[in-house]
């Protein structure tokens, strides 16, 4: 079975993922791969060359400014090239758990196979003082983040459970009894 974890920036995926690799599931993190991917294949580098332009790569590195200035209006036509390599890459990779804070966003959900998926969730102002924290940005960036997003509440009509993140439900628990629930 696939499994794939979703939730907004500052829902505490990576915390969840964290205890799930405690319990022996490795979770392929999309966005880690996606930038290793960039890094490492010449077939993408060949790709991504072809749709910014040139200057986006120098001596095989990626110029990131470029293209997060690329990524402002053309994002659909980066992730066109960027989740594929990244759903093939997972579908070699022999995990069965991903991680992917914009599943449904990007529409990645529709790249590859995916069985069940999982929603963390926190308040709002939670999400925002975490990454306002975790990133050292200021509460108008951090909102600007969230809204590029889909709304919570959306993601979690499109999952299968919920994991809720608010710092007074333990998480421990709800890990364990979605392991159960999906072993069934």
């Amino acid at each position: 079975m696939i499994v794939a974890l979703t939730g907004g920036i500052g829902s505490g995926k990576s915390y969840v993922c964290k205890l799930l690799a405690e319990r022996g599931i490795s979770v392929y993190d999309c966005d880690a791969h996606a930038k290793d991917l960039m890094r490492t294949s010449k077939a993408l580098q060949k790709q991504l060359s072809e749709l910014v332009g040139d200057e986006v790569f120098r001596d095989g590195h990626l110029r990131k400014a470029i293209l997060a200035a690329y990524l402002e209006v053309h994002v659909q036509a980066v992730n066109a090239v960027i989740h594929p390599a990244v759903a093939h890459d997972f579908e070699q990779s022999g995990q069965t758990w991903l991680e992917s804070a914009i599943l449904f966003d990007s529409g990645f959900d529709k790249r590859t196979h995916i069985d069940k998926v999982v929603c963390v969730t926190a308040p709002e102002e939670e999400r925002i003082r975490r990454v306002m924290m975790r990133d050292g940005i200021s509460r108008e960036k951090t909102l600007e983040w969230i809204a590029r997003q889909l709304p919570q509440e959306e993601v979690v009509r499109r999952s299968d459970y919920e994991i809720v993140n608010d710092g007074i439900q333990l998480l421990v628990p709800q890990v364990d009894q979605l392991l159960s629930l999906i072993s069934e």
